[in-house]
């Protein structure tokens, strides 16, 4: 399930980028900064951005950032899929100007650890699966992809990884976007 990690040098962002040039990955973004706080308020409502904790201009300007690096490079991008949060929907419209769609795959795991198992499982067909032509983006939250992948990403840092099918996959590295 679990690729082998490594410490990566120097030009190992510029190698994941290129990979990402060639299509066939999912990459998991976490959202962009959001206004401080752990979780969800009191009070938290699904349909209603007003209660919950939302991105700052600092996490909108990362994410449109985040999107930019991708146009420059050419990445080629498939779908992008979101978890319902407010804020991952918007860091996906951001970088990509779309969602394709909600994967509730994606939803957050914060405090929510009696969905754990369920998630994982549904996280897991997503990320083994290829993607038919380009690479496939999951905009989700920092509980969710470490309960996958084992990595605890920063707010609007990528994991790629690379579907091998059958539910199985290999970490390919962490990319950043300043």
């Amino acid at each position: 399930m679990l690729g082998c990690l490594v410490a990566l040098p120097a030009g190992a962002n510029e190698a994941l980028w290129t990979l990402l040039k060639g299509g066939g990955q999912v990459v998991f973004i976490r959202h962009a900064v959001t206004t401080p706080g752990f979780g969800d308020p009191a009070g938290f409502k699904l349909d209603d951005c007003a209660t919950q904790r939302n991105l700052t201009d600092e996490g909108r300007g990362h994410a449109t950032r985040i999107g930019q690096a991708f146009r420059e490079r050419k990445i080629p991008v498939e779908r992008v899929l979101s978890s319902p949060w407010c804020r991952c929907i918007e860091t996906a419209q951001l970088a990509f100007g779309k969602h394709d769609g909600i994967s509730r795959a994606l939803d957050n795991l914060f405090g929510r650890s009696e969905n754990n198992a369920k998630q994982v499982e549904q996280m897991k067909a997503l990320a083994s699966a290829r993607p038919k032509s380009g690479n496939l983006v999951l905009v989700s939250h920092g509980s969710t992809i470490v309960a996958l992948t084992g990595i605890s990403p920063g707010t609007g840092e990528m994991v790629i990884v690379t579907p091998q099918g059958n539910g199985k996959f290999t970490v390919a590295g962490r990319l950043e976007v300043q």
